[in-house]
């Protein structure tokens, strides 16, 4: 397991995350790059538990994103499987689970404040929370793809799936754009990646 992850999390993050995952009925898995989701967690029918996480996180995503799940087990484990998802359960287990690892030996220390704030209420995905998402970007290799709301008003953009949009006003929080082909309107986080068309 050592071998499997000290190269996809912070190097003072692996011993702890080691401890974590000493369970024989555990299974971590490093997926290819899933559009949908960073990482997920399922219970096996023959009562073995999946983790998979995508490959191509930085490592500091790469780290919550296997905290995130491992609060799935753990949740599992002590509350059972009737509980929400993303429920307090879930949320408790998550908060201190990650708790050890918010410091500055593992995390940029401008990143701490961001992930004390976050972790008062984890939502289901750390990309809700854009002020996190945006500053963990920064890790991630460099791409050709610009962030939302850098995109101005009225340009087209599309999608990794070759939706094209055309980009409109900004509401409370998200961006409000139009599907060209269908005229449906669709509502966006301003951290969303797109490849901006004209």
């Amino acid at each position: 397991m050592q071998n499997l992850l000290q190269s996809y999390i912070p190097e003072k993050a692996l011993i702890q995350v080691l401890k974590l995952l000493e369970h024989d009925n555990l299974l971590i898995r490093i997926k290819n790059e899933r559009k949908t989701r960073h990482g997920d967690y399922k219970r096996l029918p023959n009562d073995q538990h999946e983790i998979t996480i995508n490959s191509n996180l930085n490592k500091f995503r790469f780290l919550i994103t296997l905290i995130h799940e491992i609060a799935h087990f753990e949740a599992y484990k002590t509350y059972g499987r009737f509980i929400k998802p993303h429920g307090i359960e879930w949320k408790r287990s998550f908060q201190h689970l990650m708790l050890p690892f918010i410091n500055p030996n593992i995390f940029p220390e401008h990143l701490l404040p961001l992930l004390a704030k976050h972790f008062k209420n984890p939502k289901a995905s750390s990309d809700t929370d854009a002020n996190l998402a945006l500053a963990l970007k920064q890790f991630d290799p460099p791409s050709n793809k610009t962030y939302i709301f850098e995109v101005p008003l009225g340009s087209t953009f599309k999608l990794y799936n070759d939706k094209v949009f055309k980009m409109g006003q900004k509401r409370v929080k998200r961006f409000e754009c139009i599907e060209v082909k269908t005229g449906k309107i669709y509502l966006f986080n301003p951290n969303a990646e797109v490849k901006v068309i004209d």
